[in-house]
């Protein structure tokens, strides 16, 4: 299965493909990554699944970036042009199947990507994880997250 992760953000989102063991990332604008999930373009072909981090509120008081965030959401759900609606994937349970617990931190998810997949090796001699930087790692997270989690391989 080719699964399209998305780690939304206020202007750039983390993005990464992945197609069985080939693995892509990056980080783009948000207009650029709407335009892309709108016009279905080229990179996507055939792109099975989309899967997008979902905020999920937990009582405590949030800003104007979490409200910026959550448009842009709906705004790439509603650009994406595929059969199936997006999935939208909430970081505790990224936490949860990646990590066994809700109190993992970034470096955490990262490690368990790394023991996973493979680790980043260098330029010489790329691993899988290799150009995974920054904001692609949570989207790498969301991606592994669905695609081991709903049967769907």
């Amino acid at each position: 299965m080719r699964v399209l992760a998305i780690d939304p953000g206020t202007t750039q989102s983390g993005w990464a493909l992945i197609n069985g063991s080939t693995l892509s990332s990056g980080v783009m604008k948000n207009a650029d990554m709407r335009f892309l999930l709108q016009d279905y373009g080229d990179i996507l072909r055939p792109t099975d699944r989309v899967a997008i981090e979902m905020i999920a509120s937990y009582g405590m008081p949030v800003g104007k970036e979490v409200f910026e965030t959550c448009v842009w959401i709906g705004r790439f759900c509603e650009a994406w042009k595929g059969e199936s609606e997006p999935a939208l994937i909430y970081r505790r349970d990224v936490k949860l199947h990646l990590c066994g617990s809700v109190r993992a931190k970034d470096a955490n998810i990262r490690q368990a990507l790394i023991d996973k997949l493979g680790p980043q090796g260098t330029k010489k001699e790329p691993g899988p994880t290799y150009g995974v930087k920054s904001h692609a790692w949570a989207a790498l997270a969301v991606a592994v997250t669905f695609a081991e989690t709903t049967g769907d391989r």
